[in-house]
C-alpha cells in the first residue's frame, strides 16, 4: 500500500473514530442491528444495557405539545434600531443603533395541534425573542391587534370553546363549532377580535406578509424614569397579504405545510423576509383622553389618533437546523424584559406573566427550562438557583444564598443606575374586588370601527367567514345568539348572514356610528413589491426550450419564483426542464399563472389551471393560442389582469396588482 493510501486511511479511521457511535454515556457501540440474545434465536437478555437506554430515550422523545399555538415553525435573524430611543427608554437594544441585536421568530396557529393543516382560519402567533446584551426580552404577540378577553381568569373558558369539542375531538384546527359560537354570543367581548378572524386578517397568505402585534400595553422606562405607554407593531416589508377562504380549503389538503414551506424556502434561497418595528406612544398625562381604555387588550389605539413610529427593522435570516431543539423547545415568556420596558395594569398582560412560567415547566420537564440553548440568554447568567431536574449547569463553591460572606457575597445585586432592572414605581391604590372597568365595556364600537375600514370585497369575505363559521353549528339557538351579537354591530352584516345561515333577522338596532379607512387592500403603506412573487407556466404541447427559456430570464430578472408545469416532467437540458406535473402542482400554491400552447387540443388541467387562478382572482397571461383554445372556458378574457400576450414580460404588467377583486362583483 502506498504512503498516500495509508495517509488516506489513517485520515479516515481517525475521522470515522470522531464519529463512532456511543451510548449516552461515551461507551462505543459495537453493533447497533440486534438485541442482546441467547444464541441467534433465543431469549433477549435483560442486561442489554444499550437496547433499554435506545428505546427509553425513543419512547420519551415526544414532550407534551403547546395547549394553544402549537403548530408552530421558526426562523433565526437579527434586528437593528434606527434611532437611539433613549428619550423614551434606557433599553440596550433600543438606544444603540450601531448594535445588532439576535432574534428567534416562532410562527404559529392557535387552535389545531401539531399536525393541523398550516392555512385554517386562526389567529396567528408572531412571537419574538430578542437576545440582548441586557438578557431576553420576549415579544409575544399574534398577527392580529386585539384579544377575545379582557381578563386572564377567561383564558381557559375562551380556549376549552374554541379547541375541538370534548365528547369527539372535532373540529381539528378551527372554529367552526357550535362552543366557539356559543362562547361568543355569551360573552360579548370577544366581538372586536372576532370580526378581525373572519375577516380575510384570518387567513394570510403566508407567515411573511403578516404583521404582528404586541397586543398588550407595555411600558418603556428611560433612565430618568420617566414611563411611557407604548404598544408594539411588526409592518411586513413584503406588504400585506391573505388567501381568499376557497383558497385557503384546498390547500388543506394540497399541501398542508404551506406556510412553513414558504418561510424556510424563501430563506433558503436568500429572498430574506423582513419587518420593521413600529412603537405607538402615549404619555401618562393623556391615559385618559381617549373614548376607549388604553389598558383594554379587545381595543386598538387607532393609528389616526396615536401614530405608529417605525424605530427598526427586523430581518429573518437563518433556518432552524432542528426543529425540535430550536422551535418546539423555544420557551416564550412575557414576563421576560429588560430594563427599559415594563408591565401596564392590562388585566390579561398580568395573568400572562403568572401563567407562562407553569406552562413551560409542564412542557420541558422542570425549572431550568431557560438552560436549553434555545432559550439561553447571551449574557452570562448567575444567581443562587439550584439543582432541579434537568439542571445543566456545573456550580461550583460554598454558597448558594445572598447575601453571604464566605463568597464576597456574590452574586451580587446591581443598582438601577448600573443597569439593574427595577418597575417603574407607579403609585396605586383601592380595595381588592372582582370587578371589570366600567371603561372597557364598549364592545361593539371598535368592531364597526374595524368593519368600516375595509373593502367591498374585504366586507363580503367577512360575510362569507361568519357565515361559513356559523353555519356550521348544529344548534339553532346558537346560530341565533351569534347573529343577535352582529346585529349590535351592524346592520347589514346581521342581515347576511342570518340569510345564510337560516336563522331569524334580529329587530333592527341603532348602528354604532364610527368611521375608518385602514384597508389592507388600499393602504399605500402595503405596497406589495413583485420581487419573492410564484408563477405557475402551464404548458400544452410541445414548447421549445428557447420559448421556456425566454421566459425563465425574465422570472430571473424580476427575482420571481417559478415552475414550468406539463403533463409529464420533461428534462430539456441538465438543469431545466418541466419540473412540475398537473398532478403535483396546482394553482393554489402559485401567485399568477401564465399558460402557453403551441395550438395542439389543450389538456384539461391546463384549462382547469387556468379557471381556478381566475376564480381566485389572481394575475393571469395567457398567449394568442391559448386564448383561441380556451374560448368556451370560464375565463373572462376581458376582466381585469387577464392579458393576452405572447411577450414573457407580460407578467410584470399583470403584477399591477396581487389580485383582482372587481372580478369578484
Amino acid at each position: 500500500m502506498s504512503n498516500k493510501k495509508q495517509e488516506q486511511l489513517q485520515q479516515f479511521r481517525k475521522n470515522n473514530d470522531q464519529q463512532a457511535m456511543t451510548t449516552n454515556n461515551g461507551v462505543k457501540i459495537s453493533e447497533d442491528e440486534n438485541t442482546l440474545t441467547v444464541g441467534d434465536r433465543g431469549p433477549s437478555l435483560l442486561e442489554d444495557f444499550h437496547f433499554r437506554e435506545k428505546i427509553m430515550h425513543f419512547d420519551h422523545e415526544r414532550i407534551p405539545e403547546r395547549i394553544v399555538h402549537a403548530r408552530g415553525f421558526g426562523a433565526h435573524g437579527e434586528f437593528q434600531v434606527y434611532e437611539d430611543l433613549s428619550e423614551y427608554t434606557s433599553a440596550d437594544f433600543l438606544t444603540h443603533p450601531e448594535k445588532t441585536t439576535p432574534v428567534f421568530v416562532r410562527f404559529s396557529t392557535v387552535q389545531g395541534s401539531k399536525g393541523s393543516p398550516d392555512t385554517v382560519r386562526d389567529v396567528r402567533g408572531f412571537a419574538t425573542k430578542f437576545y440582548t446584551d441586557e438578557g431576553i426580552f420576549d415579544l409575544v404577540g399574534n398577527n392580529i391587534p386585539v384579544f377575545f378577553i379582557q381578563d386572564a381568569i377567561k383564558f381557559p373558558d375562551l380556549i376549552h370553546a374554541v379547541k375541538p369539542e370534548p365528547h369527539n375531538e372535532v373540529p381539528q384546527g378551527g372554529s367552526a363549532h357550535d362552543t366557539f359560537w356559543d362562547f361568543f354570543a355569551q360573552n360579548p367581548e370577544s366581538t372586536h377580535t372576532a370580526v378581525w378572524a373572519m375577516s380575510d386578517r384570518g387567513i394570510p397568505k403566508n407567515f411573511r406578509q403578516m404583521e404582528g402585534f404586541g397586543i398588550h400595553t407595555f411600558r418603556l422606562v428611560n433612565k430618568e424614569g420617566q414611563s411611557y405607554f407604548v404598544k408594539f407593531h411588526w409592518k411586513p416589508k413584503q406588504g400585506l397579504e391573505s388567501l381568499v377562504w376557497d383558497e385557503a380549503q384546498i390547500l388543506h389538503g394540497k399541501d398542508v405545510d404551506f406556510h412553513r414551506k414558504d418561510l424556510y424556502e424563501s430563506i433558503e434561497k436568500g429572498d430574506y423576509p423582513e419587518w420593521e418595528l413600529g412603537l405607538q406612544i402615549i404619555r401618562p398625562e393623556q391615559e385618559f383622553d381617549f373614548d376607549f381604555d388604553i389598558l383594554d387588550p379587545t381595543k386598538i389605539w387607532p393609528e389616526d389618533q396615536v401614530p405608529v413610529k417605525i424605530v427598526g427593522k427586523m430581518t429573518l435570516n437563518q433556518n432552524v437546523t432542528n426543529v425540535f431543539d430550536e422551535t418546539e423547545q423555544a420557551a416564550f415568556h412575557p414576563g421576560h424584559i429588560v430594563p427599559g420596558i415594563d408591565f401596564s395594569n392590562d388585566p390579561l398582560l398580568q395573568g400572562r406573566l403568572f401563567s407562562y412560567t407553569d406552562t413551560q415547566i409542564s412542557r420541558l420537564g422542570g425549572p431550568n427550562f431557560n438552560q436549553i440553548p434555545i432559550n439561553r440568554p447571551v449574557n452570562e447568567v448567575h444567581n443562587n438557583q439550584r439543582d432541579g431536574m434537568h439542571q445543566m449547569n456545573k456550580h461550583e463553591g460554598q454558597t448558594a444564598y445572598h447575601k453571604n460572606y464566605l463568597n464576597n457575597n456574590d452574586p451580587h445585586t446591581t443598582p438601577r443606575e448600573e443597569g439593574g432592572y427595577e418597575h417603574y414605581q407607579e403609585k396605586v391604590e383601592g380595595r381588592k374586588i372582582r370587578k371589570r372597568s366600567e371603561s372597557f365595556k364598549d364592545y361593539y364600537t371598535q368592531a364597526k370601527l374595524y368593519l368600516n375600514s375595509l373593502t367591498q370585497p374585504e366586507f363580503d369575505h367577512t360575510v362569507d367567514g361568519f357565515s361559513f363559521e356559523i353555519g356550521k353549528c348544529k344548534d339553532i339557538g346558537v346560530k341565533q345568539n351569534a347573529v343577535n351579537q352582529l346585529n349590535k354591530v351592524d346592520r347589514e352584516l346581521a342581515e347576511r348572514v342570518a340569510e345564510n345561515v337560516g336563522v331569524e333577522l334580529p329587530e333592527e338596532n341603532e348602528e354604532v356610528q364610527t368611521d375608518a379607512k385602514d384597508s389592507q387592500l388600499t393602504m399605500t403603506k402595503y405596497n406589495i413589491p413583485l420581487e419573492g412573487h410564484s408563477v405557475a407556466v402551464a404548458t400544452n404541447g410541445d414548447i421549445s426550450e428557447e420559448t421556456l427559456k425566454s421566459y425563465a430570464q425574465v422570472f430571473a430578472d424580476k427575482h420571481l419564483n417559478y415552475a414550468f408545469v406539463g403533463p409529464h416532467p420533461k428534462a430539456i437540458s441538465e438543469d431545466f426542464g418541466i419540473t412540475e406535473t398537473y398532478d403535483t402542482a396546482h394553482p393554489t400554491l402559485f401567485d399568477s399563472l401564465i399558460v402557453i400552447s403551441d395550438g395542439s387540443d389543450m389538456h384539461p388541467a391546463a384549462e382547469e389551471f387556468a379557471e381556478l387562478a381566475y376564480k381566485h382572482n389572481k394575475p393571469i397571461v395567457v398567449n394568442e393560442k391559448a386564448k383561441e383554445q380556451m374560448a368556451n372556458s370560464k375565463v373572462n378574457f376581458d376582466a381585469p389582469g387577464v392579458i393576452t400576450s405572447d411577450d414573457p414580460t407580460a407578467i410584470v404588467q399583470a403584477f399591477e396588482r396581487v389580485r383582482y377583486w372587481d372580478r369578484e362583483r
